[in-house]
């Protein structure tokens, strides 16, 4: 029941939110190589449509990762994913999220976060949910927050400082 959930559409007031997909590479290489993705989440080493392509493979055939793109319904143009992912130094699935620097601060990041955790709210074996963030992402910060979670604790992961909320 809660893989076909996974695997389901969401919709919100202005956005479609689908599993990503191989199609999805050409957009994903973009989204990882713009500057907040660098300098908040990392360098993926993804420079080519073939890069990006063995990255969203890698992200597919791990059951540990789950991966939306968030489409405007009005276009269906990709502005941004959400992430929700089982990490070996987590005891429960943390989500994330990274939008297109034009589409953030306009409320997608929160419309779609919001949604994924609604509806991940019955299932036990996704709650609580974590999110983890390098202290200097104020933006991050803030969306956390307003999703619900609160921070719980610093730790330290390959030596760099995160911070770890919870709902």
């Amino acid at each position: 029941m809660v893989d076909a959930q996974l695997h389901t559409e969401i919709e919100s007031e202005r956005l479609i939110l689908s599993r990503l997909t191989e199609e999805d590479a050409g957009f994903v290489q973009r989204l990882v190589n713009t500057n907040g993705w660098i300098q908040f989440i990392g360098d993926r080493n993804v420079h080519s449509l073939d890069d990006a392509k063995a990255y969203v493979r890698r992200i597919l055939s791990s059951p540990d990762i789950f991966y939306w793109v968030a489409r405007l319904k009005e276009n269906v143009t990709a502005i941004g994913i959400v992430t929700l992912i089982k990490r070996a130094y987590l005891p429960h699935f943390d989500i994330g999220f990274a939008f297109l620097p034009e589409y953030e601060g306009r409320g997608y990041a929160y419309e779609a976060a919001s949604k994924v955790m609604t509806m991940l709210k019955p299932f036990p074996e996704y709650n609580p949910i974590l999110a983890t963030t390098v202290p200097n992402n104020v933006q991050s910060i803030k969306l956390l927050t307003k999703l619900g979670l609160q921070f719980e604790r610093e730790i330290e992961v390959d030596k760099e400082r995160l911070h770890v909320y919870s709902n």
